[in-house]
Formats: structure tokens, C-alpha cells, sequence
């Protein structure tokens, strides 16, 4: 078997590192960085180098509003033109593999790709995973970003921190009984909205997921890597 390798990509609608493995992929996994960071953040890298190793192509991206200015947060009007980047990037790396294309990402970037999921459907992608949901701000329950929820209807799956301030677990499994596809929650005790995997392995238990529970519920996953 080859190494595995990490390519740059630069293009007028993408930038993006893809890690492919040294063997045929499984799947193919777009990947967006939650609201404070970029395409570099350690738990998209960590994430996509444990998914790698178990067999799948993974494009980590940078968001539009991210590519427009360097730091801060996105701001409401550029959420469509996140989802439009989200969109690109399942465009250009649908064909890495012959396995399904699961979308997602951190916080932020995983409730983009999951509004365009809800949007475009299994046109977007085969699958959803969702590491730390931003369920509602911090201290405000009442303001639920459940709205799109059940216009989802690919398999999804959600890590979350037991600690995470943007929703308790029993919030978190209330709004994923929303989605019209099978769900699955992986419930990371003692791990905040972060996921930092130098405290626990938290990227590896979520590559652990994606091919325990996510994989067998597409008829091209070819077994375990």
C-alpha cells in the first residue's frame, strides 16, 4: 500500500486540503470549519488525518466568508453564499471515489452543510456527520436552529460533547428526531463544544462512527479498511 497524501487545492470557488489514503477510497468526506476558525483547525485536521487512515478521501475546506477575510466570525447575509461554497466542494470531489460522499463539518460549518442538505437533498450528498451542532447560542434553548431539520433525509450522524453549551444531549436527540432519515448520536462525555482531541480521542471515536454506523447504510461500502 502507498502513503496517503495531503493536497492543496486553489480554485476560484474551492480552497481546500484533500487527504487521499494510499489505497482505493471508500467514501468521499467535504468538511467545513466551525465559525472562529479556518480549514487548519485541529479538529478538522485531526478528524480528516483518522478518516484517511481508515480508508476515505476527506476535503477539508474553507469556507466563502473565511476566503473573503482571515479572522471573525461569519455574519447572517453570507450564510447562502457559505452553503453555495459547501456546494462547489461536493461538486468538484463527488467523482475521488466510487463510495458514497458524506458532507458535514465543525459547529457552524456542519449547520451549513446540514441547511444544504436540507435544501438540495441527496442531490448534495449521500450522507451527513455533524461534530458539535450549534443547537442554540449558549444559554438561550428557546432559540433552536431546528427549523430545516426535517427537510433532511439522508443518513446522519452527530458527535457531541457532554459539555457542549450549544445544547444539552437530551436537546441534541430531540432535534435530530426531527430528521425524516436514520440518525445516530455520538455522546462524548466530559468534551466540550471543541471536540479537542488532545485531550481525548475525540477525532478518532468520530472516524469510528462514520464507519460503524454510517458506512453499512450504503450498499457501495466495500467493508471495514
Amino acid at each position: 500500500m502507498s502513503a496517503s497524501t495531503v493536497t492543496t487545492i486553489e480554485t476560484d470557488d474551492v480552497a481546500a486540503e484533500v487527504h487521499r489514503p494510499g489505497s482505493p477510497a471508500r467514501a468521499t468526506l467535504v468538511l467545513a470549519h466551525g465559525a472562529g476558525g479556518n480549514r487548519d483547525a485541529v479538529i478538522l485536521r485531526a478528524l480528516a488525518e483518522e478518516l484517511c487512515d481508515r480508508g476515505y478521501v476527506v476535503a477539508r475546506i474553507d469556507l466563502p466568508y473565511r476566503r473573503r477575510r482571515p479572522k471573525g466570525p461569519p455574519s447572517p447575509p453570507t450564510s447562502p453564499a457559505d452553503r453555495d461554497g459547501i456546494r462547489a466542494a461536493c461538486a468538484m470531489f463527488r467523482g475521488e471515489s466510487d463510495g458514497p460522499l458524506i458532507v458535514g463539518g465543525h459547529s457552524y460549518g456542519g449547520r451549513q452543510a446540514s441547511m444544504a442538505v436540507a435544501e438540495d437533498g441527496a442531490d448534495l450528498a449521500d450522507g451527513l456527520l455533524l461534530t458539535s451542532y450549534p443547537l442554540h447560542p449558549p444559554g438561550k434553548p428557546d432559540r433552536l436552529r431546528t427549523e430545516h431539520l426535517p427537510s433532511i433525509t439522508v443518513p446522519t450522524l452527530v458527535v457531541h460533547g457532554s459539555t457542549d453549551p450549544f445544547g444539552t444531549t437530551d436537546e441534541m436527540s430531540r432535534a435530530v428526531g426531527l430528521i425524516d432519515a436514520p440518525t445516530h448520536i455520538v455522546e462524548l462525555e466530559k468534551v466540550g463544544h471543541d471536540l479537542n482531541p488532545k485531550k481525548k480521542p475525540t477525532a478518532a471515536l468520530t472516524a469510528d462512527a462514520v464507519r460503524d454506523f454510517l458506512m453499512p447504510l450504503f450498499p457501495s461500502d466495500r467493508g471495514d479498511a
